[in-house]
């Protein structure tokens, strides 16, 4: 794809921001803190994981969100307010050393979603912008940073869709070099007079586009309430997400997702499905429409109810043993409204010779303690360099390194 220049330019013309050719200086968080060290030494040893695995400290990070992992190391974590974050680890003790605003000077809204390039770009999906930012790894050292908007301000989804509810984008590269964006729909369940627009913008759903111009938009997954995570099997290229179901209906139902698709344009359920196979109270004596139940897809997981399974990743890695290989790991940000709480967990799910879930299960809990109160709530899992695993909290605002210890 040949890139359009005119449309690339410095991030200061772009944005009108900054003055010169320097860059705005940014925030910095410490991390020697009594936060850390409450971490380290008050929540890190409550979290239970399979023998000779390890949990450290990887970095304080507020707001800790979604993360992006460059092959040399450096980690850019999302979040759901102004801020992404840069993470670094110069020493090379797999700790980070610092921790930066990453682009300062741009006004971020809900920068939850980070994704990175084989080219070295940084990609931002907000709630209602994708940034693409070149060469990200140099970015902050560059006298003139380079930026462009993929999508402008207000074109992700239209103007008038704009909420609080299920703003948080997340984007992955997929295997056709195309980004994957998901855009959860607003409401705890769709009105039927919003439906065809929504199926027309990918509002509850994923679409792909261009990653270097922002043509070729397609909607490649309907049915979605609110996916806050997904990948690609580096197997056979299948993209999977979790999903995050109706809320109202009781501590037990409806489950949550972990979803397969087994090609581009199929539908899992939503409206007509609250989760799993349970009919939301608003559409249960309809019949389902013929165009949609022809492309439904029922989940390859049923997770626990309200739990709310966010970020996952395949493991591709060589440092855990081999019964991780291409498992997927995922994050249970845990419930706010069940009348006793769940989730708070990283879990792992195994697949079969064909590319299908055998089970879930948990491989790292304890940031929900006996009484009930959150020490910690998982939002993301990345891969790092070294093999290990990554997983950022969005209430302690920090990422966790996972690793192995074993033989």
């Amino acid at each position: 794809m040949k890139l359009n220049t005119a449309s690339v330019v410095t991030i200061s013309a772009v944005l009108a921001l900054v003055a010169g050719n320097t860059q705005a200086a940014g925030e910095r968080i410490a991390q020697s803190t009594a936060a850390a060290s409450d971490l380290r030494n008050g929540v890190l040893p409550k979290i239970t994981l399979p023998d000779d695995f390890k949990i450290e400290l990887f970095a304080i990070a507020p707001n800790a969100r979604h993360l992006a992992v460059s092959p040399k190391g450096t980690v850019w974590i999302g979040t759901r307010s102004d801020r992404v974050w840069q993470a670094t680890d110069k020493d090379g003790d797999k700790i980070a050393d610092m921790v930066e605003q990453f682009a300062p000077q741009v006004n971020f809204k809900v920068s939850n979603g980070v994704c990175l390039s084989k080219d070295g770009s940084l990609y931002v999906a907000e709630h209602n912008r994708v940034m693409r930012f070149f060469d990200a790894e140099t970015y902050m050292q560059s006298d003139q940073p380079k930026a462009e908007p993929l999508i402008k301000l207000g074109e992700l989804t239209p103007r008038s869709e704009q909420s609080y509810g299920h703003n948080a984008r997340v984007c992955k590269i997929g295997p056709d070099d195309k980004i994957y964006i998901s855009l959860g729909q607003p409401y705890n369940v769709s009105p039927a007079k919003k439906l065809d627009l929504y199926k027309e913008t990918g509002i509850g759903g994923i679409i792909r586009l261009n990653r270097f111009d922002g043509s070729e938009r397609e909607v490649v997954a309907q049915g979605i309430r609110n996916s806050v995570g997904h990948d690609f099997n580096p197997k056979d290229g299948s993209l999977w997400f979790t999903d995050n179901q109706v809320d109202g209906m009781g501590d037990d139902i409806p489950p949550g997702e972990l979803n397969k698709a087994p090609k581009m344009g199929m539908w899992y359920g939503f409206p007509h499905y609250g989760g799993g196979d349970t009919r939301t109270n608003e559409y249960k004596g309809q019949a389902i429409p013929k165009e949609d139940l022809e492309r439904y897809v029922a989940p390859q997981i049923e997770t626990v109810a309200h739990a709310a399974d966010l970020g996952m990743t395949f493991y591709t890695g060589e440092q855990f043993p081999k019964a991780y290989q291409n498992a997927i790991f995922s994050a249970q940000h845990g419930s706010w409204n069940r009348s006793t709480p769940v989730g708070a967990r990283v879990m792992v799910t195994y697949l079969d010779d064909n590319g299908d879930a055998i089970k879930m299960e948990p491989f790292a809990e304890g940031w929900l303690n006996a009484a009930g109160r959150y020490l910690g709530r998982p939002v993301d899992v990345a891969q790092y360099i070294d093999g290990s695993i990554l997983v950022s909290d969005d209430k302690a605002g920090a990422v966790y390194r996972i690793y192995y210890s074993g033989k």
